[in-house]
């Protein structure tokens, strides 16, 4: 039996199928389109300032004494280059803001759970991270966007408290 559609015909059907799936319906006169709301990371303008603020943010961590008092902290910070941090802390805040960039680092269990991390050590990060974004004048609902982003990691970084 032969087919009566050959491949024109289904590609025209899968053309008119895709078609009917996008189409957006029809507005009425006079009705506005929603506007799309933009990804944090274009809220926070892109990879540039991102990098910025991580290029500051690294460098205040490297100096916390709260952190330099960890001998974990301060042993994997002579083994890390701080480069090789900041890289791959931008590429993970890119990606987890909606840019472009892939994170092709440690999971952060992993990558931590070797650090001793503890509730002070995690209250200065968070300290010197609104340092950082205060200085580059992020906006109040982007930094309450980014804390969300970063407390949701706290479970695999920080070592709970004995009680």
């Amino acid at each position: 039996m032969k087919r009566k559609h050959g491949f024109l015909g289904m590609m025209s059907i899968a053309l008119m199928t895709a078609t009917l799936l996008l189409a957006r319906p029809a507005r009425t006169e006079g009705q506005q389109a929603a506007p799309e709301k933009k990804s944090l990371y274009d809220r926070l303008g892109g990879a540039y300032p991102i990098s910025l603020v991580v290029d500051d943010f690294i460098d205040r961590l490297l100096v916390n004494k709260t952190l330099n008092a960890n001998p974990a902290i301060k042993e994997a910070r002579e083994r890390v280059p701080r480069q090789g941090l900041k890289f791959h802390v931008t590429t993970l805040v890119c990606q987890v803001t909606g840019g472009p960039c892939k994170y092709v680092g440690r999971a952060m269990k992993e990558s931590h759970a070797h650090l001793n991390i503890h509730e002070k050590e995690w209250q200065a990060m968070a300290a010197d991270f609104k340092k950082s974004l205060d200085k580059f004048k992020v906006p109040e609902a982007e930094q309450k966007e980014l804390f969300d982003i970063v407390g949701s990691t706290k479970g695999d970084i920080v070592i709970p408290e004995k009680a």
